[in-house]
C-alpha cells in the first residue's frame, strides 16, 4: 500500500480516470453495435458521426491506440454505406445450345 500522501492521492485519480475511460469506451461500443443492427440510412450515419468523435477521443487520450480507431471508423462506415442496398442477384447464363 502507499505510503506517501501524493501517491495515495495518485491512486484516488487513477480509479476516477479508470472508471470514466471505460464507461466512454463502453459507450462507444453500445454505440457501434448500434450502428451494425440499425436498418434506417439516416439513423445510422448519424450515430456514426457520434461514434467517430468519441473514438477520436479516446485515442486521443490514450485509452485505445490511435489505429484501432481508425480501423473502427473505417469498418462502421462500410457498414453504413452497406444499409439500404439490396444484394444484387446475378442472372444465370443458360448452357443449352439453340
Amino acid at each position: 500500500m502507499a505510503n506517501h500522501k501524493s501517491a495515495k492521492k495518485r491512486i484516488r485519480s487513477n480509479a476516477t480516470k479508470r472508471l470514466r475511460n471505460r464507461y466512454q469506451a463502453k459507450t462507444t461500443r453500445t454505440l457501434s453495435k448500434r450502428i451494425r443492427t440499425s436498418t434506417v440510412k439516416s439513423e445510422a450515419e448519424a450515430l456514426l458521426k457520434e461514434v467517430s468523435s468519441l473514438l477520436d477521443k479516446l485515442a486521443k487520450r490514450s485509452v485505445i491506440h490511435k489505429n484501432k480507431a481508425s480501423n473502427q471508423k473505417s469498418k462502421l462506415a462500410k457498414a453504413v454505406a452497406k444499409i439500404g442496398t439490396a444484394p444484387v442477384e446475378v442472372a444465370k447464363k443458360s448452357t443449352k445450345k439453340k
